[in-house]
């Protein structure tokens, strides 16, 4: 495989431009998620990317859950090593619009529950507190002892 940056423009009739591909596609997959409007919806999101080689992001106004993983069949010069028998969803992609030239740019990109809290934390109104009985004290809680 060349490690020459071909630009699309510049391949010759029969070339394909997964010979100059580091594979990107098959070191992923991103499904598309509803978009949050609730505090659970982003509690949820949070536990998704708590699970590592994760994150979320937004492109043209549709989230999704991005899941970091090489395809087991990847070979080692990024060819497929199933190619004849691969899943049709591989079949069915095609270079046309792939992201060998994309600059992975999105609208929203949430790689921590932290900048998913803080998102969240400025897009929703406050969060509901529990409420407290009248006339029950308002005193600090201590952490338990073990």
């Amino acid at each position: 495989m060349s490690k020459v940056k071909v630009r699309r423009s510049d391949l010759k009739p029969g070339e394909v431009l997964c010979s100059y591909c580091s594979a990107r596609c098959c070191r992923y997959f991103a499904l598309p998620i509803e978009t949050p409007t609730t505090w659970q919806d982003f509690d949820h999101m949070r536990w998704y990317v708590m699970h590592g080689r994760s994150a979320v992001f937004v492109d043209d106004n549709t989230w999704y859950l991005l899941v970091f993983g090489d395809c087991e069949n990847l070979l080692e010069d990024n060819r497929c090593g199933i190619y004849l028998t691969r899943p049709q969803i591989c079949r069915t992609y095609s270079t046309d619009n792939c992201e060998y030239d994309n600059d992975s740019c999105y609208d929203k990109y949430f790689e921590s529950q932290d900048q998913l809290w803080e998102y969240a934390e400025a897009v929703l109104p406050p969060k509901p507190q529990p409420r407290k009985k009248a006339g029950a004290p308002n005193l600090p809680t201590l952490p338990l002892l073990s």
